[in-house]
């Protein structure tokens, strides 16, 4: 029966691999482009979102004994300078394991300077510093899993 609508052709397989990945990997979310069609696979983990803050509440002295500098971790998401991934993936403070870090905390950054690199995908994506500043802290650690909207690196 044809009605003059063309439907989308889901690849159900596809999707379903794609589903069984993010069970294998413990990833959240992915996304795959192919000739034009994209597909994206995303799941909530609530369990996760509920520990998180109970441990940002066992441990309210930590944010006291940081420089003032510093933002505390608990205001890093909301923070005006926070650089946050644009997705999921491992991030790396280097472009290789032997270089020196793109940034480390108090160096001066200029907008479009790279911050850190998140591989997603078999991809390394740079990510850049959006404005010129200071960095007052760097959030994530080398090799570390990062979550999309996860605060990177903050400038003031």
């Amino acid at each position: 029966m044809t009605n003059g609508k063309t439907g989308m052709n889901v690849d159900t397989k596809l999707v379903r691999q794609l589903a069984e990945l993010l069970d294998e990997t413990g990833l959240t979310e992915i996304e795959v482009e192919d000739e034009g069609r994209r597909i994206r696979v995303a799941r909530q983990v609530s369990s996760v979102v509920a520990a998180a803050p109970a441990a940002v509440a066992a441990a309210p002295a930590a944010p006291m004994a940081a420089p003032a500098a510093a933002p505390a971790d608990g205001d890093l998401k909301s923070h005006p300078g926070a650089v946050k991934s644009p997705m999921v993936g491992t991030v790396y403070l280097s472009a290789d394991p032997s270089a020196p870090p793109f940034v480390k905390e108090g160096s001066s950054v200029s907008a479009g300077d790279t911050l850190v690199i998140v591989e997603a995908m078999k991809v390394m994506n740079p990510i850049v510093a959006p404005k010129s500043g200071k960095v007052v802290k760097i959030c994530v650690a080398n090799e570390q899993p990062v979550e999309y909207d996860q605060p990177l690196v903050v400038i003031e």
